[in-house]
């Protein structure tokens, strides 16, 4: 538990080939289902204050309440996940914690030195999101998400459909 934070709510992987991991994810590891967006739309994305047209494909999964998250950037728009693939790894980039209370959250990190690397917004004013640049080391980059309108009820979706799920109809694409 972060003093600052609260729970870590999400694990964010970074891979260069998203059906291959839902596949290892699913089937070698039995964490499903997997809710598939192809191509997500974000209202507005920012990497260093810069707008940035990043085009990306994510998939959401939980293993008990940690949400599992698979990213695919789909261009080579400015964003923290193309700095993590040229760097030459993949994998585990970011953890994210999730609040309804978003500014409030963000304006404190700020206060306390964090910068954002990157942010954006989907779905509206309560689906804002910031990666702050705070990595010290590989996979802990923290993302801060605003979970009090809708992006909070299809987690909490994902979040159910994973309890007891049997293995059946392992990737559900959203449209």
């Amino acid at each position: 538990m972060s003093r600052l934070f609260g729970a870590v709510r999400q694990n964010g992987y970074v891979v260069r080939d998203i059906h291959a991991a839902m596949d290892h994810w699913a089937k070698v590891l039995g964490i499903g289902p997997w809710f598939y967006v192809e191509r997500v739309k974000t209202d507005y994305f920012r990497h260093r204050g810069a707008d940035s047209d990043v085009e990306m494909s994510i998939a959401l999964a939980n293993s008990g309440d940690l949400q599992i998250e698979l990213i695919q950037q789909r261009n080579d728009a400015p964003s923290m996940y193309k700095e993590f693939l040229d760097s030459g790894r993949e994998g585990l980039q970011h953890m994210a914690f999730w609040t309804t209370d978003y500014q409030g959250l963000h304006d404190r990190a700020l206060s306390l030195g964090y910068r954002v690397g990157h942010e954006g917004q989907i779905g509206g004013a309560h689906g804002r999101f910031a990666y702050f640049d705070t990595e010290l080391h590989p996979g802990t980059v923290i993302e801060l998400s605003d979970i009090s309108g809708g992006k909070g009820r299809f987690f909490e979706h994902v979040r159910q459909a994973a309890m007891g799920w049997d293995g059946s109809d392992p990737i559900r694409p959203i449209k």
